[in-house]
């Protein structure tokens, strides 16, 4: 790659990580922890907990997996983009 483009590829690889990162944090911060109690004053129940429990657990469990695959589904673009790919 030449170096235009090699800055390119890799101004839009931090990017991504910056956005997946940016997500992980309200995820797990925003929803997991502060919203919490807000959740678990609404009159929703799951499985004999409160829904705020859901959220923060599963919720966040279920949001982590997803940005994994985004994130390899992305990168996978991404490098057929520059040619960089492996196949």
């Amino acid at each position: 790659m030449e170096n235009d483009q090699t800055t390119a590829y890799w101004a839009a690889n931090i990017r991504i990580i910056l956005i997946c990162l940016s997500i992980w944090a309200l995820v797990s911060f925003g929803f997991a922890i502060w919203l919490r109690p807000l959740l678990a004053a609404l009159p929703i129940t799951i499985g004999g907990t409160d829904l705020g429990f859901w959220f923060a657990q599963q919720g966040s469990i279920l949001s982590f997996i997803g940005l994994i695959f985004y994130y390899t589904w992305y990168m996978n673009r991404l490098d057929r983009r520059f040619g960089v790919d492996e196949e």
